[in-house]
């Protein structure tokens, strides 16, 4: 994998734009002027929760005795049900979040941009390649300026944009997600089975 890649699978997992919707609902009920504090500062959270999982987390699966090669797969599973949700949008919100609270951590920071998918995904790339962790770190952080860029101006793309065409551009992001998600499976796969 190369550093152009990672980037773009986390950038895609993350999801910014769909996400967009999601945050602006969340923080519908918060003064304008602290809506950005906010979006900072779970997205500093999300970058923390990813970074520590990526050093980390290789010893988490050691001592749990979990292989590389199920970490692929339930990975490539789990970006393949966000996929089909990016796809095929349900009605209502997937996560909770009382409206008399401001949030913090949950749902924003946690799982909405460091889901479980991500931690599989920066775990994954560590596991497989660990000398090259300061690429992924780098792969890691850009990934986020991105997201974090497109989301503390979530404001000003759900005016410009409408929701019609932030679906659309969720859906065929979900279609890409989707590819990548298969190839993971696979991966995981060749890997249990040493093909």
């Amino acid at each position: 994998m190369t550093v152009f890649s990672a980037i773009f699978l986390l950038f895609l997992i993350m999801d910014p734009i769909g996400n967009v919707p999601l945050f602006l609902s969340t923080l519908k009920n918060v003064p304008i002027e602290r809506r950005r504090k906010i979006i900072v500062r779970e997205l500093l959270i999300a970058l923390l929760v990813l970074l520590f999982f990526m050093f980390i987390g290789k010893y988490i699966l050691q001592l749990l005795q979990i292989a590389q090669s199920s970490l692929g797969i339930a990975g490539g599973i789990m970006l393949f049900i966000i996929a089909i949700k990016m796809i095929f949008p349900g009605r209502g919100n997937l996560f909770y979040h009382s409206d008399n609270m401001e949030p913090l951590v949950v749902p924003l920071a946690v799982p909405l941009l460091a889901g479980p998918s991500a931690i599989a995904a920066v775990i994954l790339m560590m596991a497989q390649e660990p000398s090259r962790w300061l690429e992924w770190m780098v792969a890691l952080v850009v990934a986020w300026l991105i997201a974090g860029i497109i989301l503390v101006s979530s404001e000003t793309l759900g005016r410009r944009l409408g929701v019609r065409a932030l679906l659309a551009i969720e859906r065929l992001m979900g279609i890409l997600l989707m590819l990548v998600s298969v190839d993971m499976i696979l991966d995981g796969v060749k890997l249990t089975f040493n093909i």
